[in-house]
């Protein structure tokens, strides 16, 4: 066995124990590392079924840093006080991390048996993580998946909302016919846990409706 020691803020601490063997790996190589952050790079250059205001095709990695973004300006407000939006900032950057392997499908093609491929290929990835980042992620993925926790209610509901807010700055133009109807009826209840998603998704409906009126 090998005892590795490290300093941590103003003290020394005894970090963990490492298997000389190398069966169970607790520290994150600078290889490992960059073979994470490649794999992660591939949402940049994965289109989703959008378009931005300069009509070009919105990349996942687009719409996982904006509502990471929702989150942290979210955090701020008094109802999410005593949310942990640290937690919620994580889940928005990892939530569809599956994509960089099937792409992105729209949610009217999405089959169950798309979504548990992406999920099994997801979570084969993570468990080839370090032990620390493979629990946290493993954790978030399951109290993501469980839908019970104001946190991940936030998440699901910023998920959401980010995507109304893209389909409305792009082009009408763009649209398929049933968006018009869907942009008024998609993740109406995701947000019924929080007064103020439940306001700011009458604001973007005002928007969805305004843009339809000027089209016709």
């Amino acid at each position: 066995m090998i005892t590795i020691y490290l300093m941590e803020n103003a003290g020394v601490r005894k970090a963990r124990t490492i298997a000389s063997e190398g069966k169970d790996e607790l520290f994150m190589t600078s290889q490992k590392f960059l073979e994470i952050l490649q794999q992660a790079a591939k949402l940049k250059v994965t289109p989703r079924h959008c378009y931005t205001e300069k009509d070009r095709a919105e990349s996942v990695a687009d719409h996982s840093w904006r509502i990471a973004l929702m989150a942290m300006l979210l955090s701020g407000e008094e109802e999410f006080r005593e949310v942990d939006m640290n937690k919620v900032i994580r889940m928005c950057l990892i939530h569809d991390l599956g994509e960089s392997f099937t792409g992105d499908i729209p949610t009217f093609d999405k089959t169950d048996d798309d979504t548990r491929n992406e999920d099994a290929l997801f979570l084969e990835w993570v468990n080839g993580f370090p032990e620390p980042q493979r629990k946290e992620w493993q954790a978030l993925l399951a109290e993501m998946e469980r839908l019970e926790t104001k946190e991940a209610k936030t998440y699901k509901a910023l998920d959401k909302l980010e995507a109304l807010i893209s389909h409305n700055e792009s082009d009408i133009s763009t649209w398929i016919p049933l968006e018009y109807e869907l942009q008024l009826t998609y993740g109406q209840e995701n947000v019924q846990f929080s007064e103020y998603l439940r306001a700011f998704r009458q604001t973007i409906d005002a928007w969805t409706r305004k843009k339809i009126e000027e089209e016709v």
